[in-house]
């Protein structure tokens, strides 16, 4: 049985507990011990390390990050210099210095995988979309219009980085996912700005070489009863739609011809249980390309680093 250690006790470990107990080794490593222990006792885990440093060096297969994002370049060439695999929580890193610098360190070890826990890429709402899109139901794509609008206090580690870089990089894989392509102009608004404070709300407008034309409105601060449930986003094409709930609950795709409704996610509707198999997968296939990995975050990430440049030319002004 592959050994996999956890690394860092906050909310999102457990998700990540829960999709791999029982089909690896567990171990968990924390700054707080306590926590530690108590998550390998709650998962079913073994050993409990002090350090970071101290699960590195012992015969572990991969790592899973979920410390927070500022420490997550550190932690992915780490792992990679001990010949570990690994799974790093979103987003991947905070800077565009950082990104270059493990997209060229991940090319140097190649025998091993780093997936990152973008989830959407996992969804089964973007994967029935994707079929539909490629098998031509609804022609050629011309727009896409993606809405995550609500009410999020932000704490911790959170209240440093932008609503667009903690939670619409969710969104962002999700047009990525659907155009299959990175865009060839990124154009962002921030109406909410405040000087001195991260943005809550943007509106960013990706423009492609064959036309198609992408808007994702993504806020913490507009106030929603059902927070964020039911908001609905459009993917138009030359013969049809698929209008969705932005979470991915329900799809409804209609052409000239025919119209469906689908849910397609009853039993993975976030998509932590494909991201958690292809995780594993890469562990035991040295060399295997994750559906979410460098170059996918890259390609999101290059995107928000180009809207916070916008950003910065209005905290000039």
């Amino acid at each position: 049985m592959k050994k996999v250690c956890i690394v860092g006790c906050g909310a999102i470990s457990r998700v990540h507990a829960k999709q791999l107990r029982r089909k690896v080794d567990l171990r968990f490593v924390s700054r707080n011990v306590e926590k530690a222990s108590a998550l390998s006792e709650a998962y079913g885990g073994g050993v409990v390390y002090n350090e970071y440093q101290d699960a590195l060096a012992d015969d572990i297969d991969a790592v899973v990050l979920c410390t927070p994002p500022a420490v997550h370049a550190d932690g992915v060439k780490a792992a990679l210099s001990a010949g570990k695999n690994v799974l790093v929580e979103k987003p991947l890193c905070i800077s565009k210095a950082e990104l270059e610098s493990l997209v060229s360190v991940a090319e140097t070890h190649r025998d091993l995988s780093v997936v990152v826990a973008e989830n959407y890429y996992y969804k089964p709402s973007l994967l029935l979309m994707r079929k539909i899109i490629r098998e031509g139901f609804i022609g050629d794509l011309e727009r896409i219009h993606v809405r995550k609008c609500f009410t999020q206090q932000s704490e911790g580690w959170k209240n440093e980085c932008g609503a667009l870089l903690e939670g619409g990089i969710h969104f962002l894989a999700l047009i990525s996912g659907l155009t299959e392509r990175a865009p060839e102009q990124v154009v962002a608004k921030f109406p909410s700005f405040v000087s001195g404070e991260c943005e809550r709300r943007s509106h960013i407008e990706l423009n492609y070489s064959d036309g198609l034309n992408v808007c994702l409105d993504y806020a913490w601060d507009i106030p929603d009863r059902m927070h964020g449930l039911f908001q609905h986003s459009i993917v138009c094409g030359s013969k049809g739609e698929i209008l969705f709930e932005s979470n991915g609950l329900y799809v409804r795709i209609r052409n000239s011809k025919k119209r469906f409704l689908k849910f397609p996610g009853v039993f993975d509707l976030m998509g932590y249980k494909a991201q958690a198999q292809d995780f594993l997968a890469c562990i035991c296939q040295p060399g295997r390309t994750p559906k979410s990995g460098i170059l996918q975050a890259q390609r999101d990430l290059n995107i928000v680093f180009s809207a916070y440049e916008q950003l910065e030319e209005l905290r000039d002004e």
